[in-house]
């Protein structure tokens, strides 16, 4: 699937409408849907654009799952995201905090602007999340818009998918990704590159530690303070059974959640302070 992504005819894409097209999907209270990835390394057995991979396969799986005639379109996907932490690499692309932020809040005041109350920011990358976070906040300040955080990898996995372990320490180019990629673009996996990247994560957790990477109390990092190689996880658990598999589970679950953004009571947003706030 790769890029083809993008040009799906799974996929009402917002640049392929006309102005009153998207009028028309405004009054219709749709739901629009901006998907954000990164281009950053992945280690050497999977490519650049794997976030971006992912991101759109997932669309293009879930929306035909959406129920018929709910009124969607998808933005045009932010491709290059905040990927601070893997800047060590070469080929990794990175906004600043402050661009990323500014560009996702824009973009959401566009969609605004045009008569949209309802925004699914649909996101592929761990980078991105505290991104994610403010800027639903700010544009849910500013406009009374109802802006759904969304990242996949924060979606439940399917039961019994993958050992505990390899779902808590395969934080970046592990058995997930790797399986997801082996199913969506194949042709990108470099095969006789997958291996199982060990990671400091999965150290300190052996020793009993309550500070990791991620979890209940972690701390910021780089991407080689994590494995040398810039990728975490044992990717020789991946097959692409496995990817159909999650592919097939993720994108029921955005599915389901692109219904319960367009189904949400926009007045049980309140207008201002509550009684009493201080």
């Amino acid at each position: 699937m790769s890029h083809q992504a993008e040009r799906s005819p799974a996929i009402p894409w917002w640049q392929d409408r006309t102005p009153r097209e998207i009028a028309a999907l405004a009054a219709a209270d749709g739901v629009a849907l901006l998907p954000l990835a990164a281009i950053e390394q992945h280690g050497e057995h999977l490519p650049l654009s794997t976030d971006l991979d992912i991101a759109l396969g997932l669309i293009d799986a879930a929306l035909p799952r959406v129920r018929e005639g709910l009124p969607v379109c998808v933005l045009p996907p932010l491709a290059v995201g905040l990927s601070l932490e893997h800047c060590a690499f070469a080929g990794t692309l990175s906004l600043s905090p402050e661009t990323a932020l500014a560009v996702i809040v824009e973009l959401g005041e566009c969609v605004a602007a045009a008569g949209f109350r309802r925004l699914v920011l649909f996101n592929s990358h761990g980078g991105n999340k505290a991104l994610v976070d403010l800027a639903a906040l700010k544009l849910r300040a500013a406009l009374r818009m109802l802006v759904v955080r969304a990242n996949y990898f924060r979606f439940a996995p399917p039961p019994d998918v993958l050992p505990a372990d390899e779902l808590r320490h395969g934080l970046h180019g592990g058995a997930l990704e790797t399986a997801m990629m082996l199913h969506l673009a194949p042709a990108r996996v470099r095969m006789d590159r997958i291996a199982h990247f060990d990671s400091l994560g999965r150290e300190m957790a052996r020793e009993g530690r309550l500070l990791g990477p991620e979890g209940e109390a972690g701390f910021a990092w780089m991407a080689q303070d994590l494995n040398a190689g810039g990728a975490t996880g044992d990717a020789r658990l991946a097959t692409p059974a496995l990817g159909a598999r999650l592919v097939e589970h993720y994108s029921g679950q955005l599915a389901r959640l692109i219904e319960d953004a367009h189904a949400f009571d926009l007045a049980r947003l309140a207008d201002g302070p509550l009684d009493g706030a201080g």
